[in-house]
Formats: structure tokens, sequence, C-alpha cells
């Protein structure tokens, strides 16, 4: 349950990061709601892409893995449309403005993820 929260939160930090550094992105909403869009973005991200990263690996090869960072860039499309669908601020303006945010969604959610050990976390749980 623990890891699941850390999740939650780190994705919700690394998207708050995210609109604060690129200009297309907004989030206009209270802040419970950017809670909410951190576990629509897990979900979409562990229900949604491996789903799609299975049928697109002649194109992940054929680019040799560049083809993710479009992939990464629809989840987080995915992600503002199930926002605006349920109402809750978060907000994309363009491909372009996705594209840098989710460059910068991975790369905090990266350090955030080292630097809370969810690595550590992620391995104590399948050795159990």
């Amino acid at each position: 349950m623990s890891y699941l929260i850390l999740r939650i939160m780190i994705n919700a930090l690394s998207i708050v990061v995210a609109v604060k550094l690129v200009d297309g992105l907004s989030f206009t909403g209270e802040w419970w709601k950017m809670i909410i869009v951190g576990a629509v973005f897990g979900i979409v991200n562990s229900v949604i892409k491996p789903v799609v990263k299975l049928f697109s690996i002649p194109f992940i090869i054929l680019t040799l893995g560049l083809f993710t960072l479009l992939i990464n860039t629809l989840m987080l499309a995915l992600t503002a449309s199930l926002s605006d669908t349920f109402h809750l601020g978060f907000h994309i303006s363009g491909f372009w403005a996705a594209f840098r945010g989710a460059i910068i969604v991975s790369i905090v959610s990266m350090l955030l993820s080292w630097i809370t050990g969810m690595r550590q976390i992620r391995f104590y749980r399948n050795r159990e």
C-alpha cells in the first residue's frame, strides 16, 4: 500500500514540475485534484502503456528506442484528456508541449524514484 501511495505522489510531483517548467501545460484546480491526476497517470502507465509498447516493438527497435518518447507523450496526452473528462483541471495545449512535458515527467519521476528508494521497495516486494 505504501508503494502505491508513494508512486502516486511521485507521479503528481512530476506533473507539477512539468506544469511549472513547460509553457503549454497548465493546471487549474485544487491541490488534491493533482493527486488524482497522478493516480490517473499511474493507471494509464500501468494498464495502457504496456499494450501500446507491445504493439509498437518494431517501431521501438527501428528507432533505437526513441519511439518510447512518443509513447510517453501519448500517455501524458491521454492523462490530460481523461483529466478534462473528469474535470480535474490538467490541460495540454499541443503536441510539442506534451512532448516536452513527457520528458520532464520522465526525468523528475526517475530522480524522485531514486531519491525515495523506490527501486529498493520494488525489489524487496518482489522477493517475498
